[in-house]
């Protein structure tokens, strides 16, 4: 239970950390970037888009593995499900707060790569189920005999390439994709090991 609850809490600083790097308009985080893309020229809620791409992700992780793939990695879908409700109650709740010039949004940024930084951490410090972007990059590190920071990588950077040409072919500009993109794929895992090994023994002694 303690983990459950470690989980869920690590979901919510998460999505307030997506809510923040919308806010800030200076781009979202790469796993974000296509939800938040797509939503900018169709009528879905970033949420929800959020929810559609991780169950993609899920049934990915389905061909890939195919009989190797755990059946308790279907926990990662009502996971998904979670993660997409709490971000839109998150973008809700942070509708009305819009920065007033550059250093503000650039501030609002920095807070949303700290959140979700926060986030992954618990997450990870949860040990029970990853997020479906997380779980796409392990199990092409199994299938493909890469390491998973290789595996991570590689699934971060397919999303931005993603998240730009969905903006360039439907929104003619770069749309989610700016400076504050290239800062969270550099932040957001720095940040997240520095707070899990100050974690770790709180870790191992609570949970």
């Amino acid at each position: 239970m303690k983990r459950v609850l470690t989980l869920a809490a690590g979901l919510w600083v998460m999505a307030l950390g997506v809510a923040f790097s919308i806010a800030a308009d200076l781009g979202t985080s790469p796993i974000s970037g296509v939800p938040y893309t797509v939503s900018m020229f169709t009528p879905f809620s970033v949420g929800i888009l959020t929810i559609m791409m991780h169950v993609v992700f899920i049934v990915i992780q389905l061909i890939l593995l195919g009989k190797d793939y755990s059946p308790m990695q279907l926990l990662q879908l009502p996971v998904a499900f979670i993660f997409g409700f709490m971000t839109d109650a998150a973008v809700f709740m942070l509708k009305g707060l819009e920065p007033g010039n550059y250093a503000v949004s650039m501030l609002f940024c920095l807070t949303g790569i700290v959140l979700v930084s926060i986030g992954v951490s618990a997450e990870v410090a949860s040990d029970t189920v990853p997020l479906a972007g997380e779980g796409l990059a392990i199990a092409i590190s199994r299938k493909a005999g890469l390491k998973f920071g290789t595996a991570k990588v590689a699934v971060d950077c397919s999303l931005v390439a993603l998240s730009l040409i969905l903006s360039f072919s439907f929104l003619g500009t770069m749309g989610g994709v700016r400076e504050g993109t290239i800062l969270a794929a550099i932040l957001v895992g720095t940040i997240a090991r520095q707070i899990s090994k100050a974690v770790m023994p709180l870790r191992k002694r609570y949970l």
